[in-house]
């Protein structure tokens, strides 16, 4: 029988893998921008935050920002920093969102929240920090892509939750409430 310490070491380490894997799949769609992103490597971290204690979320989140830095090779520029701010950011937007909202909001308006949050502060240190007022021309942009991703990722986690066996096992496994059998 296993600990339920292990079987969330083990839970969190295979989300931070899902995430670097969704990054590396992202990593190969072009992008309209340098540092903008799809959020498919956010699709993991929206599909268990109803049940990831926040300390295992942030190191989720951590794994991911840090992978995705060292994937496409930007962890030592301001493309880094714009990620770990999105991301950050769409995190705490969802979570807020999901935790005020509860049952009344849905994977659909959590992942808008967070795609919105990410686009306002990912521009917002565009224009502070690189690119001046001009970054305000591409905000329809960012914004509109933003809204389409976060739409569109909302809906894939909804259906696949609804449908998924695999995610009410990781649930119960990770809150403990059910323990593997004995072989």
């Amino acid at each position: 029988m296993r600990s339920e310490s292990a079987d969330r070491r083990e839970i969190t380490a295979f989300l931070g893998a899902l995430c670097l894997f969704l990054s590396a799949v992202e990593y190969l769609i072009p992008k309209p921008l340098q540092f903008y992103r799809l959020g498919l490597a956010n699709l993991p971290i929206l599909l268990v935050l109803k049940f990831l204690r926040p300390a295992d979320l942030l190191l989720v989140l951590l794994l991911k920002v840090v992978g995705q830095g060292l994937i496409n090779g930007t962890l030592a520029s301001y493309v880094f920093l714009f990620s770990m701010a999105g991301s950050v950011s769409s995190v705490l937007a969802m979570g807020l969102v999901h935790r005020v909202g509860g049952r009344h909001v849905g994977y659909i308006g959590v992942s808008l929240s967070g795609a919105l949050a990410s686009s306002v502060v990912q521009l917002a240190l565009a224009v502070t920090f690189i690119f001046g007022e001009t970054a305000r021309i591409i905000a329809p942009l960012i914004l509109g892509s933003g809204v389409i991703t976060g739409l569109v990722i909302g809906v894939f986690a909804d259906r696949f939750a609804s449908v998924s066996t695999w995610l009410a096992d990781l649930e119960r496994r990770y809150r403990g409430k059910a323990r593997e059998e004995p072989a």
